[in-house]
């Protein structure tokens, strides 16, 4: 598989336990939607390798402890520290069609119904309550909330998204 087929999720972040199991820190807005993956895509020297998932445990604050197989000893899972971990994006589990990865949404020109195109998404500051989307237009930061509600279409091939800002809202940034 290839960086361009899948999408970022997280980082090992270090050893869980003695016997092989890691701590991965899963970069997303909802880790619950990641506790059924069979199969993740490590980077190891630039080539997405996969590991099958034996058992995968959610902790706090979007860790998980995760056993692989063939993964036996502390000293192989070392091997595994401060790696990137990717799975397919044919894997992306929608809820609906409007729900997007955090890191998928990176690049995504968006365009409001009034104003028409306000920028390109350069980030997501992910609040629990409100996840913001961070556009940059013009040299200027725009933040509008990543609500389902604002959110008209989303063509993931164009990297495109319609939203239907709040009346005012955008002005706030420009003016």
């Amino acid at each position: 598989m290839d960086l361009q087929d899948s999408i970022y999720i997280g980082q090992i972040s270090k050893l869980h336990g003695y016997k092989g199991g890691v701590s991965l820190f899963l970069d997303v807005s909802d880790p619950n939607d990641y506790k059924e993956t069979n199969t993740f895509f490590v980077e190891m020297d630039g080539i997405l390798t996969p590991f099958i998932v034996e058992t995968l445990k959610l902790k706090n604050k979007g860790f998980a402890a995760v056993k692989f197989q063939g993964i036996d000893s502390e000293q192989h899972a070392l091997s595994l520290i401060k790696k990137k971990v990717y799975i397919p994006k044919s894997d992306v589990k929608e809820i609906d069609h409007l729900r997007l990865n955090d890191n998928e949404i990176i690049g995504y020109l968006v365009e409001d119904e009034t104003k028409g195109d306000i920028g390109t998404v350069v980030g997501v500051f992910d609040l629990k309550s409100n996840p913001l989307l961070i556009l940059n237009f013009k040299e200027k930061e725009i933040l509008i909330p990543l609500a389902d509600e604002l959110i008209v279409h989303v063509d993931r091939d164009s990297k495109r998204m319609k939203i239907n800002a709040p009346e005012g809202l955008i002005d706030l940034y420009l003016d």
